[in-house]
């Protein structure tokens, strides 16, 4: 569980409920409630998105909202020492051998990677299709990143249509004091909620969502990379540095430790 998003998105929402009550009883915020407001914003935000996406593209959009409360699986460190161990059994047993080592991973992009070299494939086939495989997933990303950038720029908009329905009907019945009150507030509300949506939900949703694309991808490309340097015979040290180049150096320390055991041998 990604404790950062949840204390984020929490302590957002109880500062602005702090801030509505602050010097008031708490229940001032029933006035900051209204259900056509809510109906005109949230209700025209979400079904604009539906109609620029397929049930399936918008369920989907929808539940990567979850995403943002786990914590990314990909560690860079371990699959750089992962990748440093396959190149030591390589170097002393033979590409063969990386067989064996492939049914006790559970990542299913390396493996994959792993069975094309064991396979003798060209290296450059081998990089085309862990590649394209690569980009696909990204894509996938952008899509569930697009739906909540797309539905942050809607909220705003919707409540801006709201606010100009409460002022319209506020205009109206001028002559009716008792009305100017509830339309004026449907019209600042919607503003409210459309600005609530956008930038307590949408904005950090997408930007956690773009982030944990940036470690996967970053993870993903280290491993093809230590493939294609197996692939290709080189030193484990040399593999090692190489795919350590992908770090910062201060998240470099501790990993290949032990990967001298095979790297020194000119077999």
């Amino acid at each position: 569980m990604d404790i950062a998003s949840i204390l984020g998105l929490v302590i957002c929402l109880g500062l602005v409920i702090f801030g509505i009550t602050f010097g008031n009883s708490f229940s001032v915020i029933i006035n900051f409630l209204d259900a056509p407001s809510a109906l005109i914003t949230f209700g025209g935000a979400f079904c604009c998105i539906l109609a620029s996406n397929s049930i399936a593209s918008f369920v989907n959009g929808l539940k990567s909202f979850k995403l943002i409360l786990k914590v990314p699986t990909f560690n860079t460190g371990e699959i750089i020492s992962k990748i440093i161990e396959l190149s030591n059994v390589a170097r002393k047993e033979g590409l063969l051998a990386l067989e064996e080592a492939a049914g006790n991973l559970d990542d299913p992009f390396l493996k994959k990677g792993i069975m094309l070299v064991v396979d003798g494939t060209d290296p450059e086939l081998v990089r085309g299709i862990m590649e394209t495989e690569l980009i696909s997933i990204e894509e996938r990303h952008k899509g569930c990143i697009g739906f909540w950038e797309d539905l942050g720029a809607m909220g705003p908009a919707w409540g801006m249509i709201g606010t100009l329905v409460g002022l319209v009907n506020m205009l109206q019945n001028m002559d009716d004091p008792s009305s100017i009150g509830p339309a004026m507030a449907v019209a600042l509300l919607t503003t409210l909620y459309g600005s609530m949506l956008a930038n307590w939900i949408c904005a950090p949703v997408g930007m956690k969502l773009k982030k944990n694309n940036a470690i996967e991808m970053q993870a993903k490309e280290i491993e093809i990379e230590g493939l294609l340097s197996i692939q290709a015979g080189e030193n484990p040290r040399v593999i090692e540095e190489k795919l350590k180049s992908f770090l910062a150096p201060k998240d470099r320390e501790g990993i290949g430790v032990d990967a001298g055991g095979g790297g020194g041998e000119d077999g």
